[in-house]
This record gives C-alpha cells, structure tokens and sequence, in this order.
C-alpha cells in the first residue's frame, strides 16, 4: 500500500526528530511492503521566515489532501516578539481548526526501564503506569470570544471559555470508546463548583456514559485531578477533559513519566484522519547538538500507523523496537544514567529502525 503523509518539520528540534521518524517508518514500509510518500510544507517560525506567515494556506491545502500529518515542533525565542495571532504557535491552532481534529490524546506512560526516572515514589508507579488523556482541542477559552474592553479598574483583558452539548458529547464518545479498549474507567474533570461551562460538561458527560454500561465513571474538579495524577496516579486510565484543562494536565502527566522526550500525541478529527507530534516543544537550545530524543516522534508515527492508516501490527513493530531499543540499555541524552549507552539522535533513529 502506498500512503501519503503531509510532514511539517517546524522549528529547533523538530527537522531533527522528523528526520528520524520518517527512516523508522522507511523501515516499516520495507519489512510491510508499504509505501510513504512524504510531502513536506512549512508552519511555525520556518513558515513566517519563508513565506511572512504562520500557516501558509498551501500548507493546509496539502494536510487536507494527504492521508495523515506529521508535525515535528513549532516555536522559539526568535519569534516571541511578534503579536500573538501572528505566532509560530498559533499555527497549531490554526490546524487543528482548519483540519477539524477535536480530540487529542496524549498517552502518559512509564516504561519500565525508566521507572527511576520518574519523580514519584516507586510505590505509586510499581507495575507500571498507562494514561490516556482525552482531551477537546478546537472549542473551549482557546476559541472563545476574546477581546479588550475598559473597567472601573482600568483596561482589561478577556477570554471566554464556551462549549456546546455537542462539542463536549463527541469527546466524550472518543473518551468512552477509548476506555471500552483498555480498562473500561473515565474520569471527566472540569470545574463544576464554580464555572457554568463545567456544569454543561458534567452533565452532557453524564449522559453519554449510559450509552456505556460497562465503563465505570467518575468526576473530578481540576486542582483535586492536579493532585492525584501526583498521589494516587492509578486510580486514572482515560482523562476526559477541555481544552485548557487537557493542556496543563497532560503535560503534568507527562512530567511523572521521567522524560517528555518519550511521550507522543494524536490530534483526530470524526473518521481517521489525524495529525500526529511529540508532547516534548521545540527546545531550541540544542537543536544541532544531537542531544534530542526522537522517540516521542517515533511514537507519534506509531500511533499514526496505528490509528488513521489501520495497520496495528506495523505500529506493534515501532513500540517493540522502542522498547527493545530501551531494553538493550541504550539512552538519548534526556534519559542517559550511568550504565546505560547514550546515543545521539541520528544513531537512535539508526538502532530503532534496526530493530523494525
């Protein structure tokens, strides 16, 4: 079979990772029988140098055109001068609402050979830890009404945070169908004592979970949520959640893992398109120094394979090269201890892919 993936390699790391992603999905297409064609268009700071904007519309055009995307890491102190709409970062944005992908899931898991490397005790992690946060990517204060307006304490600044029973019914479907393939258990978080919008998302949730029987149900308020992912991290297994609310959570699930290098993510939208990048951002300060880890990339590819493309032993072969990779001692620079054998991004490319 023959696929075509739009790949935006982005800013700082991003060429570098992508770079290995694509020989390890070369690897896959050789052992498979199956071809990638790459189609590589710019987003970001490399967008606005290149062409004076974020998201050139040619990059959308080819995205909406091909069967996946591919994204590597947009942003960077060169361009945190310009107004905040004209940002690399807003080119995600910009994507994900040009390309309808509402729901991203960030699976936060702890390999076991980096189990020390996480910042909990090793009682709350002992077996392991496996987390998909499900979170709603194009409604919520990130797309809401925002505007500036005069107070009696002055110029003032607003965000409004918005959703529609249907914007929080589809994620909740994502979020439960999910769970039916794991351990059958979702807990909604939102801010239901004090915010309308919660109230709306706790209920509509609510009401989806019928239609799923077997999945049990729980909700929390987002600082109590905060605060078990730290102390109690097992009692989660699919977080639903908004915009805002995914973002910070998802990245503090990443944090209890040891490394973000190791953490991919799927942007998808009704059906099985979807765009597919590393947690991690775009860490320009060792771009070109071979330190960067390539495997959340790598992930992120399989999970491409595995989700839009259909092909789950393809993407059973990447998580098994990873974890051979891991298993055999060898370690980018993030995740390098004593005793293990550090590797430079293009030498952890090469070995994974060996082991395809």
């Amino acid at each position: 079979m023959e696929y075509n993936i739009a790949v935006i390699k982005g800013d700082g790391i991003g060429p570098e990772v992508i770079a290995e992603a694509t020989k390890v999905l070369d690897a896959i297409g050789s052992r498979f029988g199956h071809t990638f064609s790459y189609n590589y268009v710019l987003a970001g700071g490399e967008a606005i140098d290149e062409t004076g904007r974020c998201l050139p519309p040619e990059t959308v055009a080819t995205a909406k055109a091909s069967d996946a995307v591919l994204l590597g890491a947009v942003g960077g102190p060169k361009w945190d001068t310009l107004p905040g709409d004209e940002r690399p970062e807003r080119a995600l944005l910009g994507l994900r609402k040009e390309l309808g992908l509402f729901a991203n899931l960030r699976p936060a898991m702890v390999f076991d050979e980096l189990a020390e490397a996480s910042p909990l005790k090793a009682e709350l992690i002992d077996g392991g830890l496996d987390i998909v946060v499900v979170r709603e990517l194009t409604g919520g204060i990130y797309f809401g009404e925002k505007g500036f307006k005069e107070t009696e304490m002055g110029p003032a600044a607003y965000d409004v945070e918005l959703y529609s029973e249907e914007e929080v019914r589809r994620i909740a479907r994502v979020a439960f169908d999910m769970a039916m393939k794991r351990n059958k258990r979702v807990t909604s978080i939102d801010k239901a004592n004090v915010l309308e919008s919660s109230r709306l998302w706790r209920r509509v949730v609510t009401e989806v979970s019928a239609e799923y029987p077997e999945v049990e149900l729980d909700h929390m308020y987002v600082d109590n949520g905060a605060m078990q992912l730290v102390r109690n991290p097992k009692h989660f297994d699919v977080i639903v959640t908004s915009n805002i609310f995914g973002d910070i959570l998802s990245d503090e699930a990443s944090q209890i893992t040891g490394s973000i290098g190791m953490l991919p993510s799927a942007s998808l939208t009704n059906g099985n398109f979807g765009m597919y990048e590393p947690v991690h951002g775009s860490a320009p300060d060792i771009a070109g120094t071979g330190k960067a880890n390539p495997l959340a990339t790598i992930l992120s590819a399989g999970m491409m394979l595995r989700y839009t493309l259909g092909l789950a032993e393809e993407a059973d072969a990447i998580d098994s090269a990873v974890r051979k990779f891991l298993n055999a001692g060898y370690r980018t620079a993030d995740i390098y201890t004593p005793g293990t054998v550090s590797l430079t991004t293009t030498e952890t490319g090469d070995k994974v892919a060996s082991f395809i």
